[in-house]
């Protein structure tokens, strides 16, 4: 960039930003904490038509008042509020792609001491928790990001307007460069133009992410949008899975956590099994089975269980040989019990179940 337009650009800048301190310190002296400056003249690297980035932290909702939208000079302006409690409390937890934003932040102007203090314990949360090895916390953060990602190419499935498949496959690789992110436990340090530049840097990336990302760029029609964005979403979710096997110490079948969990399915599944198999009522049988399979999944991820496939073997034209195979993963079940030296709690009668139940032994 030309050293003149450089110095014209870093001129106005000051003159912007001293325009909006001024304007809080006189108008809204109690309102704005603190204004800051992020993105690219924060980085350096910025151009001709780089807007100015500035975080306006509001300590009232009057501070909003300071808001403004312009044009000047063919540069759009955008002056706006950062609250504490939302958008600076979420990147200090990680929860926010704009990271950087809060790490990095230049402070340009205080109006008191105990906020600056405030953002500097923000930025150390968002810190350590970068330090912070890849484990739980940040596979979770991704698993958040994978679930929004499915949830944008359902609305890519429902519509059959190409401009509105092109948006939500767009939604969903913003969600899965979010969650490449959060699996390195890492975040942006430049804006969108610079994104691919820094992903191409991480260690753990869906296989061929930038051809497949690139194939929803280019694609040109529904079905070719759809087709990429699958399998964008798919190698995410594989990259997840793979990595949460690998990194994460997963729980194992005790004796006191399987306690109770045999007879728990008994009581909330096994009889709506056999009533619903028997009554030839294929919806009842359908709903039971799904719920089944989401209480043995459960037991797998909090307990350690091994992976129990209910839906594999329901049909709505073979009731009866589903029921026999629903019976034939509860004597399964049961032999987790047997393996961690746990017996099934089972009464023959009201009286003996109400002295073990009441402690009474005589």
């Amino acid at each position: 960039m030309d050293e003149n337009i450089k110095k014209k650009l870093v001129e106005k800048n000051e003159n912007l930003i001293n325009m909006v301190i001024e304007r809080a310190k006189r108008d809204f002296p109690e309102d704005i904490a603190i204004i800051g400056l992020s993105g690219s003249f924060s980085t350096g690297d910025f151009h001709e038509k780089s807007d100015l980035d500035l975080i306006i932290i509001n300590n009232t909702y009057r501070g909003w008042e300071i808001s403004s939208a312009f044009i000047l000079d063919d540069v759009g302006y955008d002056i706006y509020c950062t609250p504490w409690d939302t958008r600076i409390e979420a990147e200090a937890n990680l929860e926010s792609p704009m990271v950087s934003c809060l790490t990095n932040m230049k402070v340009l102007y205080c109006a008191k001491p105990e906020y600056l203090e405030r953002l500097k314990a923000y930025q150390k949360k968002a810190l350590d928790e970068l330090a912070k090895p890849i484990g739980i916390a940040s596979l979770a953060r991704a698993e958040k990001c994978i679930n929004k990602a499915k949830q944008y190419y359902s609305e890519a499935l429902l519509s059959d307007e190409i401009g509105a498949v092109r948006y939500a496959s767009g939604n969903l690789s913003f969600e899965v460069i979010n969650a490449i992110n959060c699996l390195n436990n890492t975040c942006f340090q430049h804006g969108l133009r610079r994104y691919l530049d820094e992903l191409r840097t991480l260690k753990y990336l869906p296989e061929n992410f930038e051809k497949t990302y690139m194939d929803i760029v280019n694609s040109k029609s529904v079905v070719e949008i759809r087709s990429a964005a699958f399998i964008l979403l798919k190698d995410i979710a594989t990259l997840y899975d793979k990595m949460y096997a690998e990194l994460i110490e997963h729980p194992v079948p005790t004796y006191d956590n399987l306690n109770g969990t045999y007879e728990e399915l008994w009581c909330n599944l096994r009889n709506k099994v056999i009533n619903s198999t028997q009554a030839k009522d294929k919806s009842y049988a359908f709903l039971t089975a799904v719920c089944a399979q989401d209480y043995l999944d459960e037991m797998t991820a909090d307990r350690g269980t091994k992976k129990f496939n209910v839906m594999k073997y329901f049909s709505s034209d073979a009731l009866d040989a589903f029921r026999e195979s629903f019976m034939q993963i509860m004597d399964k079940y049961l032999d987790e019990y047997k393996k961690v030296g746990r017996e099934v709690i089972h009464y023959d009668s009201f009286e003996e179940l109400y002295k073990a139940y009441m402690g009474n032994e005589s």
